[in-house]
């Protein structure tokens, strides 16, 4: 087959054309006169209305127009905010901790720091964490620690921050499950057979975390453990702890206590 050579004239059409055709399929950009006041302002009524997805490629234009403003770092932290509620953890943390590194002295640091240390807060398991009533403590503790190191920052460097109350609750919180977490693995060693396991876990937990409710089954744990083990003077000394620390513990009357069976366990 011979190859058709195409004239200049004819080449020079055929750009035209595609060069045309290219520029009719390029979307209209309604932001592209937009003053920086008038993009934030749509971006934050988009925000109200829930529109995440549309709030947050506003945020971003306003970002790169308003390069080096107090507005692009507002465009920032809202853009972190819509991230997050948009179901987007990893890049909501990510916007922030490139915030922080290029703002520190930034007069909104400290709701920076609270909205990276509520972001890994609620960073769970979705629809599953509640139908199957999986709390923090029982949940991969990598984002728990990082949502109490930010609220740590925040309570340290801004104790009369607004966010400060809030932040030192969510604190106490994610301890407590800290704590708990131990003890769920301590427990599941104990009912396995594994003392020696169930006893360091709990003991852990003991050396960790002060003042926290779940020590109060650690040291049970560390008991039964004891007991099993044949370690009557471990077991003894560890008792006389418990019950001088919780003199009214049911532990020993009435043993561990029954979680409610999970959603998907029927008999």
């Amino acid at each position: 087959m011979p190859i058709v050579k195409l004239s200049v004239f004819h080449t020079s059409f055929l750009a035209c054309a595609l060069l045309l055709s290219a520029c009719s399929s390029t979307p209209n950009d309604p932001s592209a006169n937009w003053s920086p006041n008038k993009i934030y302002a749509e971006a934050s009524d988009e925000i109200k209305s829930g529109a995440y997805d549309k709030a947050i490629p506003l945020l971003e234009k306003l970002e790169g127009r308003a390069a080096g403003t107090p507005l692009a770092q507002q465009a920032q932290i809202d853009k972190a905010y819509a991230q997050f509620k948009s179901g987007e953890p990893v890049l909501a943390v990510a916007t922030l901790d490139r915030f922080i590194k290029l703002h520190p002295a930034s007069p909104a640091m400290d709701y920076a720091l609270y909205l990276k240390g509520v972001v890994n807060f609620n960073d769970d398991l979705g629809f599953l964490s509640f139908v199957t009533r999986q709390d923090l403590s029982e949940r991969d503790q990598k984002a728990a620690k990082e949502s109490f190191e930010s609220f740590k920052e925040l309570v340290a460097r801004f104790p009369a921050s607004k966010y400060a109350p809030d932040a030192s609750a969510r604190m106490n919180y994610i301890v407590s499950s800290l704590a708990q977490s131990e003890i769920y693995v301590a427990r599941y060693y104990y009912d396995r057979g594994a003392y020696l396991a169930a006893i360091n876990r709990a003991q852990t937990a003991i050396r960790d975390y002060v003042g926290v409710p779940a020590l109060e089954e650690a040291l049970f744990i560390m008991v039964k453990s004891y007991d099993a083990l044949g370690m009557t003077d471990l077991r003894d000394d560890t008792q006389r702890v418990l019950t001088k620390n919780y003199p009214q513990t049911p532990y020993l009357t009435q043993g561990f206590k029954n979680s409610n069976d999970p959603w998907w366990k029927l008999w």
